[in-house]
């Protein structure tokens, strides 16, 4: 009996001490679970807007009450890729799936651009966001954005080591 008591205390004590690990977001392995999956997805390189009081927090005091999905209205302003490059225009109302992974949620922050591939659905678009990263990238620089384009086009498409 004192050993189960001595073993509980010592998860007690060591869970919060727990961390997330994830694969460092590579956006060519992302391209490649979108043209993978059974859902259709299109590629936006475009401006996020929505409410930031919307995304989930986590109660530290019961972590079970954090939701693994928060479904937040949003907008995206800018350009989807086409076989030329991001010259699609694209200002649509979307879906911002805010997962969290335990006490981990997702971060996003409205008014950055991304490099988003949304998931097409019965209603609309939808943009999954978890504490990885998820489908979407936060201000884009002109090489991956290339790197996306170079897939789309058929181009040599192998995610890069970190």
């Amino acid at each position: 009996m004192i050993r189960a008591a001595l073993i509980m205390m010592i998860c007690a004590l060591t869970g919060p001490a727990f961390a997330l690990s994830c694969l460092p977001p590579e956006v060519t392995r992302t391209y490649q679970q979108a043209t993978e999956a059974e859902a259709a997805y299109i590629a936006v390189h475009a401006r996020l807007e929505f409410d930031p009081d919307a995304l989930p927090r986590t109660d530290w005091q019961d972590q079970a009450a954090t939701p693994p999905h928060t479904l937040i209205p949003a907008r995206m302003t800018g350009q989807a890729l086409t076989k030329t490059g991001f010259n699609l225009p694209f200002d649509r109302r979307i879906t911002l799936d805010a997962q969290c992974l335990g006490p981990w949620c997702a971060g996003a922050s409205p008014g950055a651009s991304y490099l988003a591939f949304l998931k097409r659905t019965e209603t609309g678009y939808l943009l999954a966001l978890d504490p990885c990263g998820g489908m979407g990238f936060v201000d884009p620089t002109p090489e991956t954005l290339r790197r996306v384009e170079t897939c789309y086009s058929g181009g040599i498409c192998a995610p890069q080591s970190p």
